[in-house]
């Protein structure tokens, strides 16, 4: 069956990644507003396939410039994200050159970051504050890594700084930042315990192709993806404030997910 499961994931994933591609690449050399919306069909499409069926609470904000910050579980996330959203990803320089992942993030024009390299670091600030300007939605994952699944990691605020900068630069010198809590809380239609959810994770040190059949193996899984209240953040607010907020809301929006809060409503 996990065989059987990985045959159709390949297949359908090759038939609209064939369907899709030359169209996103046509999209992104003349930069039409279509390359922001092909990529979450795709997204839909994976999800699908890989037996994700994610479950929105909220909604996102309506006003720009937006940027989503959002906990970071696994390589899964960018797909339930994707399929929801119209979003561009900040990522570290690394990703650029992954297999499969690197592709695919280069196909949505993922903004690079370098954040060891500090002599480019006003280029990709500027980078981000055009593309929040230009009406797109960034996402960020302020935990700097993939955690298990069961807490949020502590939260960089300097990765904030994204937020900050944009700030200085935008129209109305403002920018609204929402907390997004994704969670991982079923696997066969049942509840998934902390134990279990190390199915859905992907810590660092777990490969790519390992964590695949992980996930083939377990079948169909349950994602709360819950969207906070955004957060108003103006040209020369406190960052380390700005960074506390959306950490004290992800946090509480992903324990209730964890806690079985949504499913009771199911």
């Amino acid at each position: 069956m996990t065989w059987l499961r990985i045959f159709y994931l390949v297949v359908i994933l090759a038939l609209v990644t064939l369907v899709l591609l030359p169209a996103q690449l046509i999209c992104l050399a003349l930069d039409l507003p279509l390359r922001r919306r092909l990529p979450r069909l795709w997204h839909r499409v994976a999800c699908h396939a890989l037996g994700i069926k994610v479950h929105v609470h909220g909604s996102v904000e309506a006003a720009k410039p937006l940027l989503l910050v959002v906990n970071h579980v696994s390589w899964k996330d960018i797909m339930i994200l994707g399929s929801v959203v119209d979003v561009a990803f900040i990522a570290k320089n690394e990703v650029r050159n992954w297999p499969i992942f690197g592709l695919l993030a280069r196909l949505q024009k993922t903004v690079f970051v370098a954040r060891e390299d500090k002599r480019k670091a006003g280029a990709q600030v500027n980078e981000i504050a055009q593309r929040l300007a230009g009406g797109e939605i960034i996402v960020l994952f302020p935990e700097g890594t993939t955690s298990d699944g069961n807490r949020l990691l502590p939260v960089k605020s300097s990765l904030f700084g994204a937020a900050s900068s944009a700030a200085d630069q935008v129209p109305g010198q403002m920018v609204n930042v929402q907390p997004v809590a994704i969670a991982y809380t079923g696997i066969q239609g049942m509840a998934m315990g902390r134990y279990h959810r190390s199915v859905a994770a992907w810590p660092g040190t777990i490969e790519l192709l390992p964590s695949l059949m992980g996930l083939m193996q377990a079948g169909n899984i349950d994602v709360d993806l819950c969207f906070g209240e955004p957060i108003p953040f103006h040209r020369g607010d406190n960052r380390k404030a700005l960074s506390m907020s959306a950490t004290t809301a992800i946090r509480d929006m992903l324990n209730f997910a964890l806690r079985g809060g949504w499913r009771k409503s199911r």
